[in-house]
């Protein structure tokens, strides 16, 4: 007898079955936090959208709350996916910055800001100082101090600290990753444009 290929690749027919369940859960409360927003959105919302009971959905996620926490994991895994793709390109540690960084903004405009909807579910996840939270921006501090890293041994940013260097960097560019600041920021004339804040940040590490 043939053993299934989701056991040879060790995950059992259960497991990918709850997985696709869970996965179906935030796709459909994605949906419903899009169309109504997040603090009046219920469980029984998103039940009421799978054509299934409420009952079925507390088999996964325990509340609304996780269900939210799940769906923002997802968004921030997304994120560092992203600047570690940046991170790779066969391009400077200049240009990697650059592309890192514009990255990131993009990404939180075409995903966090399309609709106030989804800005007000990023939001509440922020205010809930979550633990993931900062987890996710030390995993992207990561990320830019291996750059930083990589310019001060070819000569392109000057020696120091790469550790220092990527906290300075993330604090100066901040105002382009955090969705409330870009919120405010954009489109407004008395603002500096990414680009130019990219540029003087990066400046920095070669003064």
């Amino acid at each position: 007898m043939k053993t299934p290929i989701a056991e040879i690749e060790g995950h059992a027919p259960e497991n990918v079955a709850r997985q696709e369940n869970v996965a179906r859960i935030l796709e459909a409360a994605e949906r419903v936090f899009r169309q109504y927003g997040y603090s009046k959105t219920t469980v029984a919302d998103i039940a009421k959208e799978l054509g299934m009971s409420t009952a079925n959905i507390y088999r996964f996620f325990s509340s609304k709350v996780e269900i939210h926490q799940a769906l923002c994991a997802r968004m921030l895994n997304a994120s560092f996916e992203l600047a570690q793709a940046c991170a790779s390109l066969p391009l400077s540690a200049e240009d990697r910055l650059r592309q890192y960084a514009m990255g990131q903004y993009r990404f939180t405009i075409d995903t966090m800001l399309d609709s106030e909807k989804v800005h007000e579910m990023v939001v509440i996840a922020i205010e809930r100082d979550w633990h993931v939270i900062d987890q996710y921006i030390d995993r992207l501090e990561i990320v830019v101090r291996d750059i930083i890293a990589d310019g001060m041994a070819t000569g392109e940013f000057r020696q120091g600290d790469p550790d220092l260097a990527a906290r300075c960097f993330g604090a100066a560019t901040s105002v382009l990753h955090h969705p409330q600041l870009v919120a405010q920021c954009i489109g407004k004339n008395n603002r500096a444009l990414p680009e130019e804040l990219i540029d003087f940040a990066i400046r920095a590490l070669k003064a």
